[in-house]
C-alpha cells in the first residue's frame, strides 16, 4: 500500500480536526462538506473505510515516522568504527585496482 508523506498526513489530520471542531453541521446534523471531504481523504490515505479508524491509523503512521526519523538521526550521529590498522581520525581509501595486462598482438 502506498503511504502518504508524514507532512501531508499531518496536514490532513490537522485540517480534519479543525474542520470537525469549527465547521457548522449541515441541516441534518451531519458533518459539513469540508469535514466530509477531509474524512474521505484520510480514509483513502490510510487504507481504511471509517474515519475513526483513519484517524487512528494516521496517528500511528505519524508516530512510526517520528520514531524512524529519530533512529536515523541517532545513527547518523554515531561514529563509524575505524577499520583494523587505520589510525584514529584518518580516512582510509580503497586501493586502486591493478592495471590490466596488455592484450597480446597477433
Amino acid at each position: 500500500m502506498l503511504m502518504p508523506h508524514p507532512a501531508v498526513l499531518r496536514g490532513l489530520l490537522e485540517e480534519y480536526e479543525a474542520a470537525a471542531a469549527n465547521e457548522p453541521a449541515d441541516a441534518t446534523g451531519a458533518p459539513g462538506p469540508r469535514t466530509r471531504d477531509l474524512a474521505y481523504t484520510l480514509c483513502v490515505s490510510t487504507g481504511t473505510r471509517d474515519v475513526a479508524r483513519a484517524l487512528e491509523a494516521a496517528r500511528l503512521q505519524l508516530t512510526a515516522a517520528a520514531t524512524h526519523t529519530a533512529k536515523a538521526v541517532e545513527a547518523a550521529r554515531t561514529p563509524m568504527p575505524a577499520k583494523a590498522g587505520a589510525k584514529a581520525g584518518t580516512m582510509t581509501s580503497a586501493k586502486a585496482p591493478a592495471p590490466m595486462p596488455a592484450a597480446a598482438a597477433d
